[in-house]
């Protein structure tokens, strides 16, 4: 069964950073691409930042320079480094893997975890 659980959402203030954590389980992160997205209430969900199995990143505009997506295959764990947070910088966050195969591509997804930014 294939599990991805975030953590590391809270309460915080403005200009403050948090690091999130996304452990996987059932799949090994070495060979899928690792995207994390933010959803606010009434709104879709939008991409944050991803991360591909060679370790090449992007960023939504919002994100860049102040978000850092990371990973560590031999600890199954994919990491979100968001520093001088801004209240618009609150959602719930996922992080989905995604991998080719030779009927599709493959999602999974996490649960989410809530950041709050007070402004």
């Amino acid at each position: 069964q294939v599990q991805l659980v975030e953590s590391g959402g809270g309460l915080v203030q403005s200009g403050d950073s948090l690091r999130l954590s996304c452990v996987a389980s059932g799949i090994s992160v070495s060979v899928n691409d690792i995207t994390w997205y933010r959803q606010t209430p009434g709104e879709d969900r939008e991409l944050v930042a991803g991360i591909t199995t060679e370790g090449s990143v992007n960023y939504a505009y919002s994100a860049n320079g102040r978000f850092t997506s990371s990973r560590d295959n031999a600890r199954h764990t994919l990491y979100l480094h968001m520093n001088n947070l801004n209240h618009e910088d609150t959602g719930v966050y996922y992080c989905s893997s995604s991998r080719s195969s030779w009927y599709g591509i493959i999602n999974h997804w996490g649960q989410g975890t809530q950041v709050t930014v007070a402004s």
